[in-house]
């Protein structure tokens, strides 16, 4: 079963395809795409060694002809180092404006391949191609690229469209199960930012997705991608709705900084637990029913889920602390951050007018 979901930018539209046994066919599928047949291929030493024979005999079975830059996995590969590797890597490859590079991997592969390609030589064009559930349902769709800086996350980058998108479910059968929750928190946010209906039909699902339904998989990957491309094609460079997307991430960016951008904790799982804060503080506010929060709480704890600041491993900041790296957040505007907040689930808004002592006081009950 193959789903299709258009990101409608005008000139730099493109489709999301969605299904299963897409890489062994990816070079009769992604041929039309190329001016020449031969591409570079940047993904991780993880992914290399997984995926990456699969993709290279599918490209060369459609004519096209690759090579590969292998970083380091994990979150520190989005760095200068890093990033400063790949453009000259792709430089000595000779490619061209008019080539395509292809971003094979999680999301910090297509964050890190993106935001090469749209700085060398002004700007070449890539083709995302993710192997991580959070890299499918978020990052590979909508044109955010760019790297890390100490101050915070993804502080550095551009937005550049890819030109087309090919997901395959398959790939997530490697994924740990600590991976596949991580994106999960991804795939829920779509759920109670904007669609009720699709967070009932996620509390019943869920654990089959987890479990490996590849069906469910499918539809909750393509109603995700959905989401996710209407906002974008209404508002591609979030001066408004898209904005909303952001729900957990200013709680979890910054648990993620204080976390060192380690294996301490996942960007899905700051996410998740950044939700749950979310829908703790609305409710604080008296924006949103009392239960609300339980009821986002017990999804996550049915599922498996990093669901409150217990559930990090280590020590962290104290609240005045993790404030402070909110004030690094880059949706900050006059040095007040963005709170993505919730009327109910399905009915999220943007708040820059919490009160700090409220945020504090949420934060230090967490921290308890």
């Amino acid at each position: 079963m193959i789903q299709t979901v258009a990101v409608s930018l005008g000139e730099r539209s493109y489709d999301v395809v969605i299904g299963t046994g897409l890489l062994p066919n990816a070079g009769s599928r992604l041929a039309p795409f190329f001016r020449r047949p031969r591409t570079i291929i940047v993904t991780d030493e993880t992914v290399a060694s997984l995926h990456l024979p699969a993709l290279q005999s599918g490209l060369e079975a459609g004519g096209i002809q690759s090579e590969a830059i292998i970083v380091p996995p994990g979150e520190s590969s989005k760095s200068w180092p890093v990033l400063e590797r790949v453009v000259e890597a792709l430089l000595a490859h000779r490619v061209e404006r008019d080539d395509l590079v292809i971003a094979f991997g999680g999301g910090v592969i297509g964050d890190l391949a993106g935001f090469a390609s749209a700085i060398l030589r002004r700007g070449v064009g890539f083709i995302q191609i993710p192997t991580s559930l959070l890299a499918q349902v978020d990052s590979s769709v909508g044109g955010k690229t760019g790297i890390n800086s100490p101050l915070g996350k993804n502080l550095i980058g551009a937005f550049h469209q890819p030109r087309h998108v090919l997901i395959d479910i398959d790939v997530l059968d490697t994924l740990s199960n600590r991976e596949f929750l991580a994106g999960y928190g991804e795939v829920v946010k779509y759920g109670l930012l904007g669609d009720a209906d699709f967070f009932d039909w996620l509390e019943v699902e869920g654990p089959r997705l987890r479990d490996g339904d590849k069906t469910g998989r499918i539809e909750a990957v393509r109603r995700s991608v959905a989401a996710k491309a209407g906002i974008v094609s209404r508002d591609e460079k979030e001066q408004g709705e898209r904005a909303l997307l952001n729900l957990g991430h200013t709680f979890g960016h910054a648990l993620e900084a204080a976390t060192g951008y380690s294996d301490r904790l996942l960007h899905g799982e700051g996410v998740a637990v950044g939700m749950g804060l979310a829908f703790t503080l609305s409710a604080r506010l008296g924006l949103c029913a009392q239960e609300t929060p339980s009821r986002v709480a017990a999804h996550f704890a049915d599922m498996g889920m990093k669901r409150v600041m217990a559930d990090i491993p280590g020590d962290l900041p104290d609240a005045d602390g993790l404030i402070e790296l909110m004030a690094q957040d880059k949706k900050v505007v006059d040095s007040v951050p963005a709170f993505i907040l919730c009327h109910a689930i399905g009915e999220a808004f943007v708040n820059r007018d919490v009160p700090p002592d409220t945020v504090r006081a949420v934060l230090e009950n967490a921290l308890r």
